[in-house]
């Protein structure tokens, strides 16, 4: 069988595959706890049930136009009004199959073969696998200060002849890291100078912690919209915990969301009409659930926290939103595959390897489920690890025996 060099480069989404892993392990009746998912545990929006409904109960469900339906538009208009105080036209706008599309499709658009895409480390699984499917390079940026927080003298040393775009995720999965102010600004400004494509990963931008102020790109531009490289994604998945309906939306310069609209109209046409009404009411409807979301995600961290804070040997900065940490357990295991793969094995945790963001020996943990897993998914961690440990431990009423040193 004859196989594409790009289809060969590419591997299984490590985040979904720890989803399916889990699912099996429930669905085998073994007690697993999940602290590698994410997505929220609140419920889908009144608002965005019932719209889904009323289109059902009417019979229509036809094709879409391939940049979305009018009303969804109409919604993300009001959206990027309110949140980001930019008023933009329809053809600003590009419904997509979630966030990932949105990403994808902007990638395809701007970058050629061999040109390369920048991001900051820790970065989200799928970004340099994005960028090999345009044929395009990932490069990956660590700040060198050793913190999740990267200045721009950490992008400028990386940008060279075959730049084409840097692609910013703050709130940041996996490290929670919300980036300063001062990064935001410069950032903007630099790739205006430079002329390159600057795409806002701005998913998380409504689940953040501690009164943060919630940073605007559009602040530290004098262009308007037409005439600028920024292209800002956003979805439902996050804020409304709407994971399985998949709608996500970028905001650009007309001539890059037509183009993105004619690939995504070759690649899936436009996102399902049912999923899209549900956006809208969600977008529309009552709002409190985000809130009620973030704060409950705020004292889950605060509890991870705690519970990490007591791990010896266990690093970790808090993070400033999402719902992820990014722990250093390098002190157990260098190597993150191996030591999820064990914590797996020994206790049933599931953990997603720091290698697969970008930076072995650290595990990404999830605190959007219960408070529970959290406690005793941790416990159990400890148990594993902790060379001090009783030799015994009880999951409900099984057994298990430490044995290994």
């Amino acid at each position: 069988m004859s196989i594409s060099e790009i289809a060969k480069s590419i591997h299984a989404s490590p985040t979904l595959a720890l989803n399916e892993k889990a699912a099996i392990l429930r669905e085998k009746g073994d007690p697993v706890i999940h602290l590698g998912g994410g997505e929220p545990k609140s419920r889908t929006p009144v608002d965005a049930i019932l719209a889904t409904t009323g289109i059902l109960n009417s019979g229509e469900i036809r094709y879409t136009p391939a940049d979305g339906i009018p009303a969804l538009k109409k919604a993300v208009i009001r959206y990027t009004d309110e949140f980001y105080d930019r008023l933009v036209a329809p053809e600003n706008v590009l419904a997509s199959g979630g966030a990932k599309q949105a990403i994808m499709v902007a990638l395809q658009t701007v970058l050629n073969p061999q040109e390369e895409l920048i991001y900051p480390a820790p970065y989200w699984v799928s970004y340099p696998d994005m960028a090999k499917l345009c044929g395009a390079i990932g490069i990956p940026v660590l700040p060198e200060d050793g913190t999740f927080y990267p200045r721009l003298s950490d992008i400028e040393q990386r940008v060279g002849s075959y730049t084409k775009a840097v692609l910013i995720n703050s709130p940041n999965n996996p490290s929670g890291a919300m980036y300063s102010e001062e990064f935001i600004s410069d950032i903007v400004q630099f790739c205006e100078r430079r002329d390159l494509y600057l795409i806002m990963d701005d998913i998380y931008h409504r689940l953040i912690f501690d009164g943060r102020k919630r940073l605007n790109p559009f602040d530290y531009t004098n262009k308007p919209i037409d005439e600028s490289k920024m292209i800002v994604v956003n979805g439902v998945s996050k804020q409304y915990a709407m994971t399985g309906y998949r709608i996500g939306w970028a905001v650009g310069n007309r001539k890059l969301i037509e183009t993105m609209a004619n690939i995504q109209g070759h690649q899936t046409s436009g996102p399902s009409v049912l999923l899209q009404k549900a956006a809208v009411g969600a977008l529309n409807g009552i709002q409190s659930g985000v809130e009620n979301l973030r704060a409950t995600l705020e004292n889950n961290r605060n509890v991870m926290m705690d519970q990490l804070n007591s791990f010896e040997g266990v690093k970790v900065t808090k993070p400033d939103g999402t719902f992820y940490c990014f722990a250093d357990f390098s002190v157990y295991e260098k190597d993150s595959n191996k030591l999820s793969e064990f914590l797996i094995d020994k206790v049933q945790v599931l953990t997603v390897p720091g290698a697969e963001f970008g930076v072995d020996g650290y595990l990404r943990l999830s605190y959007c489920g219960a408070v529970k897993d959290i406690t005793d998914g941790i416990e159990r961690m400890k148990w594993a690890l902790d060379p001090n440990s009783p030799n015994e431990l009880y999951i409900g009423d099984r057994k298990l025996v430490r044995d290994w040193t």
